[in-house]
């Protein structure tokens, strides 16, 4: 399976945000509801990065719970593909 960089996700995840007119801070410290990026933008990224993949990848993780900023997606999409 081939695998996604952390620039490659920040891209997907700063496209999400332009389409409702929002932009992607570069601090990865940025709070995700600071930037207003919520649980549906994450479920659309997490189509994104599935579809680029080619492959099922399980979001139900308990980590889920506690992605608040920008860093915490990454590395969450970083563990998910070295869990596969």
């Amino acid at each position: 399976m081939s695998t996604l960089s952390r620039d490659q996700v920040r891209t997907m995840m700063g496209e999400v945000l332009a389409a409702q007119g929002k932009e992607l801070p570069a601090d990865d410290g940025a709070r995700l509801d600071t930037i207003g990026f919520r649980s549906l933008d994450f479920s659309e990224l997490a189509l994104q990065v599935e579809d680029e993949l080619d492959t099922e990848l399980n979001f139900d993780a308990p980590g889920l719970r506690s992605i608040e900023t920008v860093g915490d997606v990454l590395d969450f999409i970083d563990e998910l593909q070295k869990a596969e």
